[in-house]
């Protein structure tokens, strides 16, 4: 799988910082890693909503404060939401029904992410949750690897519940370079047997810092074995951080994906990527 596009299809005025998204129905949920809403947008109408997904929720929270949402993912009618971990503040995770808006759990992720840390050898400074998968048995997520050790690895998580009732597993992952820079996970979608990846080589060495952009990737990995099937970069100049699957045929995978733009600017760009196979 070799052949592909890349296309802006829409912006969207009135989100800042896209960091993740889910296609359902015709309509868009989209989290922002500065913001504690989840938007709604309708892509016939061109509608916009905002639901909050923490009290006083607001656009463009200072970076300290922020509760960092990184991570989105859907099993049945909820939607699932992960800040990333990076700091103490960063630690929740918030199950959302979409069509009744209403806010079904928070949950602290503390001592998961903790125990995640120690078996995955990660330091705090290194980890950072930027995907999530969720199938109704397992969770898969996905550590950003833009620290100083470069701590690519991907939690599988067998779990009743993610507070005291789970089994971990880990797979490390040397992602491709672009200049020197290894890239790094940036979010994830299952389709079928197969997990796609984004990947963005940023020129930084802190989960908390933003660097320089040289390019993005998607990846396959098969959920069998855990080994990547191919990495392909798509862009030279994009973050790209959302990613979500489209549309499926015999003869080509559409994704939508979104991109952070690391600025207070209240607008995201959606794009189309198209994969031959």
């Amino acid at each position: 799988m070799q052949k592909f596009t890349l296309e802006l299809l829409f912006q969207i005025i009135g989100i800042g910082s896209a960091s993740g998204l889910v296609y359902k129905d015709n309509s868009l949920f989209i989290i922002g890693d500065n913001s504690g809403f989840l938007y709604e947008y309708n892509i016939d109408t061109s509608d916009l909503n905002r639901h909050p997904l923490i009290e006083n929720a607001s656009e463009n929270i200072p970076k300290k404060d922020k509760p960092d949402f990184e991570a989105i993912t859907r099993f049945g009618d909820d939607l699932y939401i992960f800040g990333s971990g990076s700091t103490e503040n960063r630690n929740k995770m918030v199950q959302i029904n979409p069509k009744t808006k209403e806010i079904i759990a928070t949950t602290d992720l503390t001592d998961l992410y903790l125990v995640m840390q120690n078996f995955g050898k990660i330091k705090p400074e290194d980890f950072n949750i930027e995907g999530a998968i969720y199938n109704g048995e397992t969770w898969f997520l996905f550590n950003r690897g833009n620290g100083k050790a470069n701590k690519n690895i991907i939690f599988t998580i067998h779990a009743k519940n993610l507070t005291n009732e789970f089994n971990i597993l880990s797979n490390d992952y040397k992602l491709p370079k672009i200049k020197g820079v290894r890239a790094s996970f940036t979010d994830a979608v299952l389709v079928e047997n197969k997990i796609y990846f984004l990947a963005t080589a940023e020129d930084t060495t802190s989960t908390y810092d933003d660097g320089e952009v040289l390019g993005s990737f998607i990846g396959c990995i098969d959920i069998e074995t855990m080994k990547i099937d191919f990495t392909k970069k798509i862009t030279d100049t994009h973050k790209l951080e959302g990613l979500a699957l489209f549309k499926n045929s015999n003869e080509k995978i559409e994704f939508l994906l979104c991109d952070d733009n690391d600025t207070d600017e209240l607008k995201a760009n959606i794009y189309k990527l198209t994969l031959i196979k």
